[in-house]
């Protein structure tokens, strides 16, 4: 039976690619027009395509706003922007309908529902109301299931739902931010619509062309266009099918032949092929849209040859400043050469896990705290601290005895110094103090010491032609991750070898034949490649996945407690949106800070340390921006030539003093 190509895409199931069709009914331009904007638009009856892969291309917005109407716009699948998606309103009649529609298992967080009727299950039942999340799909006995999770009374209960099983299921709400692409690869049911808001646009979104309004906050409903890649039975290249042609088609799976078509592959797809195969010769059958400079010869290149599939390193990085950050993924073969730059710290959680066994962490105070305990320091703008250890202290609070999470330090007063204390939750600020000169390669910053940390060029890397790193004030040195890669070299020249991220470069490719013995390849090019706000969020997201961001501690009560504070609950509440620095999904939307995983006996502690904001001093730590306590030292009379960033012991205490003075002096006009 025939069908139109719009209704045989939208009844493609992409598990059961490739496909055979025949055209039935065709579509001719005048002219020698073959294609239009790198789409497929003729295609004479009875051709023969092999349908390889299902995209989509772009997304109609249907813009919902208060007034009468609706407008539709197209919106590309690179607008540089954060959404949080509306909860689908229709209900699924069955589990099965869910995992049709929804991607189960999900990388970015699992599909969560709700039913308006009681469930009853074999190891028990799940009550009307009560959210069900899938986790992952299994089979026994020929009979499919999901698995899911319910939590319940702070417990996680876990059930096994056939996709057989009836009932009304409704989406539970989403508070997570999404990019575009993230939502069409995760977030996106099929043959439905998807409602969104968006939260944030980029900065970059004026060299996007589109027809969105001006600061829109309304809601949008997302419609997926499609496009199928095809290829020919007389062409090498891979077409692209606009799934609106005007065409009609019959699926002739069972009559052809389809290893008689050409054979592309993804990058992923020969990465994930048996290591015997390689080194393996592979034509560029349609090479990557974007990519870095460094690698823009594969646009160009014919042939390569593939030594290796392997995990790669990378130091996630960005650039220390306020506005307009750029992000990089640096090599660890980057040759050139680092010095320290100081470190920021909001908490004194933050500096006892960055302390380390092999130096001394010296932090000099930004933010004033007054300790409400009798036990416990209070901090002053300017004190200086050399911090030791976390320990649990008995301290004194409205005439009761508590016991609570304190950091050892030793302050320094003048040439000696005073063991003191002061609370693990302390909502204060500090920045490193450095003593060390010395100039190290990435590798062995990544062996010697924690990250996050931060640095700056000291020598650049001669490798490279052009040093990006080498023109930034500051990098903060996030994490180190792994990307799949393969290892290639250009046929056209033997002499370079290259590492390509498989997850980030799109590429088909012909595997032809095994390369002449001998060829080894040569050392890998370093390449520092810089990255868009998207997949850095992306690649943050992914990271920390698994990772909740602790809880706020909570103000100072205006009279002392008569009895411990206690958690409602010991799973840790979820941060206000508008007030968690440590959020990754905040409405600021800089959802890139590291996250920092919190001890249940932390999580009590900060729980029940009250203070309170000191608002007085809020024009001195004004005056006291971390850019003011790292501010670059220039001296052109430097033996290396290079400028060192570190604070001087003398230039602190002159700044302490500074501080104090402007702190008594806002006090007394308070």
């Amino acid at each position: 039976m025939a069908l139109t190509l719009q209704e045989f895409t939208y009844a493609l199931d992409p598990k059961t690619l490739p496909r055979i069709i025949q055209i039935q009914s065709g579509i001719y331009f005048q002219g020698s027009v073959y294609e239009m904007f790198g789409n497929e638009c003729c295609l004479p009856t009875g051709e023969v395509i092999k349908i390889i892969g299902l995209n989509i291309s772009k997304l109609s917005a249907e813009i919902q706003n208060d007034g009468p109407g609706s407008m539709c716009i197209e919106l590309p699948l690179d607008y540089p922007g954060l959404f949080r998606i509306v909860a689908d309103n229709e209900a699924y009649v069955s589990i099965g309908d869910i995992v049709k529609s929804l991607h189960i298992p999900n990388r970015l967080s699992q599909p969560v529902f709700k039913s308006t009727v009681n469930i009853t299950l074999s190891n028990g039942n799940i009550q009307q109301g009560e959210t069900i999340m899938f986790t992952s799909l299994g089979e026994r006995n020929s009979e499919q299931f999901v698995n899911t999770e319910v939590m319940r009374n702070d417990k996680k209960h876990n059930f096994t739902l056939p996709l057989s099983l009836q009932g009304e299921f409704y989406e539970c709400e989403d508070d997570q931010f999404y990019t575009l692409k993230e939502i069409i690869e995760w977030k996106l049911p099929k043959d439905r619509k998807r409602a969104v808001n968006l939260a944030k646009t980029s900065a970059i979104k004026e060299f996007t062309f589109c027809d969105l309004p001006e600061n829109f906050k309304g809601e949008l409903i997302l419609t997926p266009v499609y496009e199928l890649q095809a290829v020919m039975k007389f062409r090498k290249d891979i077409v692209h099918i606009p799934s609106s042609l005007d065409v009609e088609v019959i699926d002739v799976t069972d009559m052809y032949d389809i290893n008689s078509f050409v054979q592309p592959l993804s990058i992923n797809d020969i990465f994930n092929r048996p290591s015997s195969n390689f080194p393996i010769v592979a034509e560029i059958i349609e090479g990557p849209d974007q990519t870095v400079e460094s690698l823009k010869f594969l646009k160009s290149c014919k042939e390569i040859i593939i030594h290796q599939a392997f995990q790669a390193k990378r130091i996630l990085a960005s650039e220390i400043r306020s506005d307009a950050q750029k992000h990089f993924l640096i090599p660890c073969t980057y040759n050139g050469k680092f010095k320290r730059r100081p470190r920021e710290f909001p908490t004194a959680y933050d500096l006892e896990i960055a302390k380390s066994d092999k130096e001394q962490l010296h932090v000099v105070a930004t933010k004033a705290f007054e300790s409400h305990y009798e036990g416990l320091s209070t901090v002053s703008v300017g004190d200086q601290f050399l911090v030791q250890h976390r320990k649990t202290s008995e301290v004194i609070y409205g005439g009761t005895r508590k016991t609570v999470e304190a950091l050892t330090c030793e302050k320094i007063e003048g040439k000696g110094h005073e063991p003191v204390l002061i609370p693990m939750c302390m909502e204060g600020g500090f920045v490193e103090v450095i003593h060390d000169k010395k100039q190290y390669h990435i590798s062995e910053i990544c062996q010697k010491f924690l990250l996050p940390f931060n640095v700056k060029v000291a020598v650049r890397d001669l490798s490279i032609g052009e040093d990006i790193l080498a023109t930034m004030l500051g990098l903060h040195l996030e994490e180190e991750i792994t990307e799949p890669c393969l290892l290639i070299t250009p046929l056209k020249n033997l002499s370079e070898c290259w590492e390509i991220p498989v997850n980030r470069i799109k590429m088909s490719l012909q595997l032809l034949h095994r390369p002449d013995k001998g060829t080894e390849p040569p050392p890998a090019k370093t390449v520092v490649e810089e990255i868009s706000e998207d997949c850095y969020y992306t690649l943050r997201r992914y990271v920390n996945a698994t990772l909740h961001p602790p809880p706020r501690p909570p103000k100072k009560p205006l009279q002392p407690p008569s009895n411990p504070f206690k958690l409602e609950s010991s799973q840790p509440k979820r941060p206000d949106a508008s007030s968690s620095p440590k959020s990754p999904h905040v409405n600021t939307l800089k959802p890139f800070k590291p996250i920092k995983v919190i001890s249940p006996e932390l999580q009590n502690a900060m729980a029940e340390c009250e203070f309170e904001k000191i608002t007085s001093t809020e024009s001195n730590l004004q005056k006291a921006s971390p850019e003011q306590l790292t501010k670059e030292k220039e001296d052109d009379d430097d033996d290396d030539g290079h400028d060192y960033e570190y604070i001087e012991k003398d230039e602190v205490e002159d700044m302490r003093k500074k501080f104090q003075e402007e702190y008594i002096e806002n006090k007394t006009n308070c």
